[in-house]
């Protein structure tokens, strides 16, 4: 970002400024300790007249330890036995940029939430090694509750989340944990969780990695999510991903988010990514930011990311 010299950080600023979103959630950017990362995101974009002046990132579970052997590999230092797949502390974590104040003071860091807290849990599936279960949070990445400051005075809250892939090793364990990342969320906003529920509209976000018709994962939690009558589903759709369609699909290919078609482990174009706004709002456009292949746009779109930005206008209470 800062020296402008990589296609697709440059392809990814492009995908930005097109979509000229006021509020902007990035998942998979690695967080370090200074923000450096993020503020020359900030400020490549400020250079190309789309500034965000507001931005804000908790640290992510992905890469810390747990100390323990998750993946049976015989080794407790691995990417797979941190709290999320990584290499390294901090990577693939999420932003916040936003051209709205943001109220850091009232953030929760829903992150450290033990997965054995949760009720419900499905952690008897996961095969975890005996002292794991009381240490190892729910969420791979990230849960956040971000208040976002209204022009009136009043709030809209992000409920920002990066869930874990329900496949690859341990595979019992990530189908289990994926599951409940999206099942994490009813409870949230029923005040049954440490934390009160949230007041006033919402907007939940974020890549889930479960689709509801297609893919490995368990669809139950997610279809609970988007079937939920405090949430709308404004279900938005693409001329990209009805034209990738793969055969033999339960869902609606135009509502993909992802190209993993072509990815081995996959093989499929899926939808995993989501903006839904509580059932008080008003949605007036919504789309997915995946152009037809004859686009002149499309191959930047593709070099930015295998995952499609996903877009919703919304009337502001």
């Amino acid at each position: 970002m800062a020296t402008a010299r990589d296609a697709q950080a440059g392809a990814v600023l492009d995908v930005i400024v097109v979509a000229d979103a006021d509020v902007l959630l990035l998942t998979d950017l690695d967080w370090d300790a200074d923000h450096v990362a993020l503020h020359a995101l900030q400020a490549a974009l400020s250079a190309l007249g789309h500034p965000y002046p507001h931005v804000f990132a908790f640290r992510p579970n992905a890469g810390e330890p747990t100390g323990f052997d998750l993946d049976g590999d015989g080794q407790t230092s691995g990417p797979r036995d941190a709290h999320g797949f990584a290499s390294f502390r901090g990577q693939g974590g999420m932003a916040i940029l936003s051209r709205l104040p943001l109220d850091s003071e009232r953030a929760r860091d829903l992150s450290p939430f033990l997965w054995r807290d949760l009720p419900g849990n499905r952690m008897a599936e996961a095969g975890l090694p005996e002292g794991a279960e009381d240490v190892l949070r729910l969420s791979a990445h990230g849960m956040w509750d971000v208040p976002v400051l209204l022009p009136n005075g009043s709030a809209l809250r992000l409920l920002a989340w990066h869930a874990g892939p329900p496949v690859f090793a341990p595979e019992n364990m990530n189908r289990a944990r994926n599951h409940d990342e999206a099942a994490f969320w009813p409870l949230y906003l029923d005040g049954k969780l440490p934390w009160a529920a949230p007041e006033g509209p919402f907007v939940l976000l974020g890549n889930a990695n479960a689709d509801p018709e297609d893919g490995a994962g368990d669809r139950t939690a997610i279809r609970a999510l988007l079937s939920d009558p405090r949430l709308a589903d404004p279900r938005p759709q693409s001329p990209g991903g009805a034209a990738a369609a793969i055969p033999g699909k339960a869902g609606d290919p135009a509502l993909d988010t992802t190209d993993w078609a072509g990815n081995p482990n996959v093989g499929d174009n899926l939808r995993v990514d989501y903006v839904l706004p509580s059932a008080d709002l008003t949605v007036t456009a919504a789309g997915t930011l995946w152009p037809a292949p004859s686009d002149p746009f499309a191959p930047t779109v593709a070099q930015a990311s295998s995952h499609r930005l996903v877009w919703i206008d919304i009337a502001l209470p």
